[in-house]
């Protein structure tokens, strides 16, 4: 079963002329797509399906969700480090 983890928008940005942002979850920051969501603003809480936001939630009820996924230990993979590079890939041979 999938869950829905709400991350925090810390930045909003365009690339290529979609509405963009980058969404912190624990140690992880990932870039989606606002373009269904244009009206998120920095600090909002949001979930995220394959790269775009599909819902806002206000900061309780992300709070809450946190919270009890945290109780269920279902938040482990959020406490990993992130690579700080990503290495470009080995030309084919």
């Amino acid at each position: 079963m999938e869950q829905a983890i709400p991350g925090k928008v810390i930045e909003r940005f365009e690339r290529n002329g979609l509405r963009m942002a980058r969404i912190e979850y624990g140690k992880a920051v990932h870039e989606v797509c606002l373009e269904y969501h244009p009206e998120t603003e920095v600090g909002d809480y949001v979930l995220v399906h394959v790269e775009f936001v599909t819902h806002r939630l206000d900061t309780a009820e992300a709070e809450r969700i946190i919270a009890a996924l945290a109780e269920m230990d279902q938040l482990a993979e959020l406490e990993l480090p992130v690579a700080d590079v990503v290495a470009e890939p080995s030309p084919l041979r």
